[in-house]
């Protein structure tokens, strides 16, 4: 976990901020020659008894001082909150993208939760370090540094004492915020299993309530929250505590300066006006780094949630163990033949796939069979680029997919997953989500082809139909339509479909079916299914088991 105050990685990742953190930088100058304008001028009108042409000009430097550090300090804020919004947005569409690299397997369970809560509550905790802490972090360097400058000149004892006490605040806060740090690590941590398990909570609601298990994650999710609610308060005593201590520490340095001023000018050692500005100065040179080390407790869940987006918008999209570094190239056609050579596919604590090899020949529609769990999907997610062998390699038309752009490879591929997701948009709008620039004539024709027509007859605008969230207000058959609608519009020569008439009744089924035949019909196409209909019309059928790949003959299979 990075502890430093300002990751560097941020500069690289997000250029757009450059300009911002370097106008606040050059604010911060301006904003501590003012501390020393302002405190110069208040000390010698306030020195002053007789001149009053004196009095005039320094009680004019001190409006101008107080003015321009009031001007400096709104636009601090202003620079600090348009950086925020650039790095929020700029990193929520690394997170993004990082999710199009990896694809659907990577998002699966827990995970899903904690980006989730990293790219909505995690990095809105930024707002609290680019308006407190950072301006302050950069004060911290430019006011010391200027009032230590200008009591040199003014009085070199007690600028020597500034600059043997400062150090002592960096160091009491790093102190204690190690021990923030990991309060606030183990906050964050529990924060994201919150996150994560109410995600999956809500997902499978309706199976819960079917099982009377709602009230028990009920229960659950109470006691994760608590432990959060515990969490976040030890991180707050610790963040009081360092307050406490840092104030402690800035007031038994400022006396140190003080007293001693204050002996001497009542010995005449000191003019009153050197007395005065060096009195004015002390608690400016401390104040910056008691702010900062108060603010950088408020933005320490910001810092952490900007350390791991950064960690994982920059995660490689395969880690398969001494691959070669893959080189993107032209798509090859989908028409072409495909062939699995020696693939295997392992996860963290399974293995998909063991050793397969494979040949699918242009045009053949090939079955793909075996009990949940052995592979079926994963051998689609293999052409699908959502998965990377971890050994072996996918070949296209003599081409490893390995090294295409998996992007133009995919407008190749027509894909109906088993539960297609529709959005909050149009039907029209959800029809043309693999084909935004279609014509409304193709259109009609892939609704006519997926016999989808009685559907949007029966909807109260048509194809211009709202649809609600996951399709809400469509019938388990019509949402499946919906998704054959899109791999005609698409006019792939290659199809993967993930059994598309599961639970589905008898009367889907068979439109459903009926659409299935005329989508592959030239088609180079994989089924993968579990009832006998779609099997009728395949020209090989394969069985995955256990990772494994047999193939059985379409009479064989018929008769289990």
């Amino acid at each position: 976990m990075n502890r430093r105050p300002f990751d560097p990685r941020l500069l690289r990742r997000v250029p757009a901020a450059r300009r911002d953190l370097a106008v606040l930088a050059v604010l911060g100058g301006l904003t501590a020659l003012l501390v020393v304008g302002q405190a110069t001028a208040l000390a010698t009108l306030l020195a002053t008894a007789f001149d009053r042409r004196l009095e005039t000009v320094a009680l004019a430097g001190f409006v101008a001082a107080v003015g321009g550090r009031a001007l400096v300090a709104w636009a601090q804020g202003a620079v600090a909150a348009r950086a925020a919004a650039t790095v929020k947005a700029t990193l929520r569409a690394d997170l993004l993208a990082a999710v199009g690299r990896h694809g659907p397997g990577w998002v699966a369970g827990q995970r899903a939760g904690q980006l989730a809560t990293l790219t909505g509550r995690g990095l809105d905790a930024l707002d609290a370090y680019f308006t407190g802490y950072l301006p302050q972090l950069v004060l911290s360097v430019t006011v010391p540094l200027a009032v230590l400058a200008r009591l040199v000149f003014a009085d070199w004892g007690s600028a020597l004492i500034i600059a043997l006490t400062l150090p002592l605040i960096p160091v009491f806060g790093a102190l204690l915020g190690w021990q923030a740090q990991a309060a606030t690590e183990r906050q964050w941590r529990r924060l994201s299993m919150l996150g994560g398990h109410f995600l999956d909570m809500v997902a499978g609601l309706p199976t819960l309530r079917v099982f009377g298990r709602a009230r028990a994650q009920t229960d659950v999710v109470r006691r994760m929250a608590d432990g959060h609610r515990v969490a976040t308060m030890r991180t707050l005593r610790i963040a009081f505590l360092s307050a406490l201590v840092l104030e402690l520490v800035a007031t038994l340095s400022v006396a140190l300066v003080a007293v001693p001023v204050g002996i001497r000018l009542l010995g005449g050692g000191i003019a009153l006006s050197t007395a005065l500005l060096v009195l004015l100065l002390t608690p400016e040179a401390y104040l910056p780094l008691r702010a900062a080390g108060s603010r950088f407790h408020a933005s320490m869940e910001g810092l952490t949630a900007l350390d791991e987006a950064l960690t994982v918008s920059a995660a490689p999209a395969t880690a398969v163990p001494d691959a070669p570094a893959a080189t993107s190239c032209a798509a090859p056609p989908g028409s072409g033949e495909i062939r699995f050579e020696n693939v295997t596919v392992a996860y963290e604590r399974t293995t998909a796939l063991r050793d397969v090899t494979l040949t699918v020949r242009p045009g053949e529609r090939i079955a793909v069979v075996g009990p949940s769990g052995a592979g079926k999907s994963t051998l689609l997610a293999l052409l699908l680029g959502f998965v990377t062998p971890t050994a072996g390699r996918v070949v296209v038309d003599g081409v490893d997919l390995a090294h295409v752009d998996l992007d133009d490879w995919r407008r190749q591929v027509a894909w109906v997953p088993q539960r297609a997701h529709l959005f909050a948009a149009s039907l029209a709008d959800n029809i043309r989500l693999g084909a935004p620039d279609t014509a409304d004539a193709a259109l009609a024709t892939a609704v006519a082809d997926a016999a989808l027509d009685d559907v949007v007859a029966a909807l109260p605008d048509g194809l211009a139909t709202v649809l609600g969230e996951r399709g809400h207000g469509l019938s388990s058959g019509q949402r499946q339509r919906v998704a054959l609608a899109r791999a005609f519009l698409r006019d792939t020569p290659l199809v993967l479909l993930d059994e598309p008439t599961a639970r589905l009744d008898t009367a889907s089924e068979a439109v459903v079916l009926a659409a299935t035949r005329r989508l592959v019909r030239g088609r180079t196409a994989l089924l993968v299914a579990h009832r006998p209909a779609l099997l009728a019309d395949a020209d090989r059928i394969l069985r995955v088991q256990a990772g494994r790949v047999t193939e059985l003959t379409p009479a064989t299979e018929a008769a289990r």
